[in-house]
């Protein structure tokens, strides 16, 4: 199976934005990462509706051949024996279900695996976080991807990306689990809602999600000394609300920092290519 999850982490951003073409590239990293998960599970399904099926012509083969005897039996009396051809027919058969058997159990274990890794990971954060207001500091997973939402009002103040004390804290406890969890890389994400900013340092929406991210991945790397390899700035604007823009409480949810935890695919996908190899 093909690598799955080659998400090229460029460090920190060497300039305060990141370009459209880079950030378009990264975005389709992480789609093909998806499209290649889906097709491992579809495969996985593909294995064991195959075995499920040889396990039913087995059972065939043994019920046929059990009413074949029985008959033969009642008319002549003697042992019949398998034939030289069912026998190797039936041979094949139990073969090619141990060949499933064992790579259904490879993709099984990958799978189970990066689940693990991946529940070990939210555990260690929701610990680190317990006593960060929970309006403030959202932790979920989806499709296998941690994130971290963090609130604006936590993090900087209306309009800057100068990171406030008291979010440095909550970062130093980020980063405390992530570089104690060596099998993710990761995104931080700048998000705004759509009221207009108009400052002399500051172009638009985009261009403060975007400082604010590089902020962020900063004060990781040099305040709390998560490699800079392992992470990617980038800023998302007024674009992916998660809320409506014509409520103040809507306004509020859309304005944040989310740190999107990338489990590192690769290793679990060689684990089912290496079994798929051995299973040959």
């Amino acid at each position: 199976m093909k690598k799955l999850f080659a998400i090229a982490i460029t460090g920190v951003l060497m300039s305060s934005c990141v370009s459209n073409k880079k950030f378009a590239e990264m975005e389709e990293k992480y789609q093909n990462a998806n499209d290649q998960l889906k097709s491992a599970e579809m495969k996985l399904a593909a294995c064991e509706d195959e075995r499920r099926n040889l396990t039913t012509s087995y059972e065939s083969q043994i019920k046929t051949l059990q009413n074949t005897n029985a008959a033969l039996l009642n008319t002549t009396g003697e042992m019949v024996t398998i034939s030289k051809k069912g026998a190797e027919n039936l041979e094949r058969s139990l073969e090619s279900m141990k060949e499933k058997d064992l790579q259904i159990k490879t993709m099984r274990d990958a799978i189970n695996k990066k689940d693990s890794v991946t529940l070990a990971l939210v555990t260690s954060l929701k610990g680190a976080l317990d006593n960060v207001n929970d309006e403030d500091i959202e932790i979920n997973v989806e499709k296998g991807v941690v994130f971290v939402s963090i609130s604006d009002k936590l993090l900087f103040g209306s309009g800057q990306f100068s990171v406030t004390s008291e979010a440095k804290k909550v970062l130093e406890k980020v980063a405390k689990v992530v570089n104690d969890k060596k099998d993710f890389e990761f995104m931080v994400e700048g998000h705004t809602d759509d009221d207009p900013i108009s400052r002399t340092n500051i172009e638009d929406n985009w261009d403060l999600s975007t400082k604010r991210a590089t902020a962020v991945v900063r004060i990781l790397q040099n305040d709390y000394g998560v490699e800079p390899a392992r992470m990617t700035a980038a800023g998302r604007g007024e674009y992916k609300p998660v809320a409506s823009n014509d409520t103040r409480d809507g306004k509020a949810k859309n304005r944040r920092t989310r740190i999107v935890v990338l489990p590192k695919l690769d290793q679990f996908f060689g684990m089912i290519e290496d079994g798929m190899k051995n299973a040959k």
